[in-house]
């Protein structure tokens, strides 16, 4: 299972980018480093992770769905715009990676914090999406095998809900058959709260080495391209 934006997706600081731009035009005052840690979660979750720390856990649940709702209605306008504006290009080694999982009869997943209509535009953009039933699950000559979007599931990460979902539409019922592989904070959270065999992150994403290693985590990888040679060394394959 892995990440999209910053792990198999080359991150340009374009959701950071787009979050700043909404923050700022609802009136939503929050440091680019805030913003920076909340990657990886349900985009709309974060505004309700922002309003409630801008406002105070006095202000009624209500206040602060309405108006994460409506943070959220700009940032979504903003960020579909972006993609749909700009080139999306997979990170250095994803598409070898994928390729020599799938010759092992590995599945290839990927999972994000975006919604399905922004992972759609991704996909389609990378050429990820062709070949994907309705239910997004791949097949012969597809690239991937499950995509899952965050709007999919009751709550996006850190909770395990995409994971689990991923399994059921493959007939799997041990999470030690899985490994996640993201670049955020909320990536490795998910592979631990999931019960995967590894739950890795990549230095090359929106985070630091120094950020990640200090977090609960399995291994860290300079980037996906190093991620057959982890699964050798540690007798997974």
């Amino acid at each position: 299972m892995f990440d999209m934006a910053g792990t198999t997706v080359r991150d340009n600081d374009e959701v950071l980018f787009c979050f700043a731009a909404a923050c700022k035009q609802e009136g939503l005052m929050v440091e680019d480093k805030r913003l920076n840690a909340l990657m990886g979660v349900s985009k709309l979750e974060v505004f309700q992770i922002l309003w409630r720390e801008v406002l105070g856990k006095e202000i009624e649940e209500q206040t602060i769905a309405t108006k994460a709702h409506q943070s959220f209605l700009a940032f979504r306008k903003i960020l579909e715009d972006y993609y749909r504006s700009h080139p999306v290009v997979a990170t250095e080694g994803a598409l070898e990676v994928f390729e020599w999982l799938r010759q092992r009869d590995i599945k290839v997943a990927l999972n994000t914090g975006f919604y399905r209509i922004v992972t759609n535009i991704i996909l389609n953009k990378l050429g990820w999406l062709a070949g994907l039933n309705p239910q997004y699950m791949g097949g012969t000559g597809t690239i991937i095998d499950f995509s899952i979007a965050s709007d999919e599931v009751p709550l996006g990460r850190p909770e395990p809900f995409m994971i689990q979902k991923a399994m059921a539409m493959f007939g799997l019922t041990d999470p030690k058959q899985v490994l996640k592989v993201g670049d955020t904070p909320v990536d490795l959270a998910e592979g631990r709260n999931a019960g995967c065999a590894a739950s890795l992150a990549v230095v090359n994403g929106t985070h630091t080495r120094a950020e990640l290693e200090v977090l609960d985590h399995d291994g860290l990888l300079g980037s996906i391209r190093e991620l057959p040679e982890w699964l050798e060394q540690h007798g997974l394959i």
